[in-house]
This record gives structure tokens, sequence and C-alpha cells, in this order.
């Protein structure tokens, strides 16, 4: 089994201007708790996800730690609201792992378990955006396959 065989082409993104507060109402709405960020051209420029929006919440370690103070978790995240008019590319992780349409599935499993990752862009030899696959996604065609195999 390859990629191409379980992957979702039809991917919710957003650009590196998209509104936090209008990628947090998609992750809400979709049940999705991250996006691919692309460009103009599709190409696959960052991710977003909610630990991403989560952490860019709390104080740098160091920060607290210089100040000596215990943060005020009430406070932070009344602070919440000023993250939601933030930009995708504020708040994005850069560096992604992505995969190819054509790689095997286990060894893009593989990949995401190393890397601690739950969902991986697919993109093409241009590094566009051409799907995406989740871990569940994995789990449930292997899963599937071999149930398959039980039943001949």
């Amino acid at each position: 089994m390859i990629v191409k065989d379980i992957m979702t082409s039809s991917v919710k993104t957003a650009t590196g201007n998209t509104l936090i507060k209008d990628i947090a109402s998609m992750m809400c709405f979709n049940k999705i708790s991250g996006v691919p960020v692309i460009d103009d051209t599709n190409t696959l420029i960052g991710i977003l996800s909610e630990k991403d929006i989560l952490k860019a919440m709390f104080p740098d370690v160091a920060q607290i730690m210089q100040e000596g103070a215990k943060p005020d978790f009430e406070s932070i995240e009344a602070d919440y609201t000023n993250l939601l008019d933030k930009c995708a590319s504020d708040l994005m992780t850069q560096t992604v792992a992505s995969v190819t349409p054509n790689m095997p599935l286990l060894k893009a499993a593989s990949l995401m378990c190393v890397k601690n990752i739950r969902r991986i862009p697919v993109t093409d030899d241009g590094n566009k955006l051409v799907g995406i696959i989740s871990i569940g996604d994995v789990h449930k065609a292997i899963f599937q396959e071999n149930l398959l195999k039980g039943d001949t």
C-alpha cells in the first residue's frame, strides 16, 4: 500500500496571511487539529496545529525563571483573544516534514512516529500540496487490509 491509496485530497488549508481566528474556527467546525499553510502557488510553506496556537499563549520558560515569578495562567488564558488577530505565518511551524504520494505507507507511518506527529502533508516533487494523511488514516487502512485478509 502507498500513501496515495489512503490520502485525503481535499485538504483544509491556510495561507500565511490567514488570521488565527479563521483557522481556529476552521479547526473547530471541521474537527481537525491542524492545517497545512500554502502560498499562492499551492506550495507548502508551513503547518499550523492547535498545539502551535496554544504554545504561543505561554511565556518563555527562560523568561519565567529570569523574572522568578509564577505565571498567572488565568490572565494568560484571557490573552488568547490577542492571538486571534495574528496570522498563520506568525505561529506556524516552518520546517515541515512531508511525504510523497508514491511513498510506501509504512515508511510514511514510521516518519510520523519518529517525528512524533499525527498528520503529515503529501507533496509532489515541486513541494506542491496534493493531500494529507493522519496516523488514524494509516491505522484504519492497515486494519481494513488485514481484516479483509482474515476473511478470505
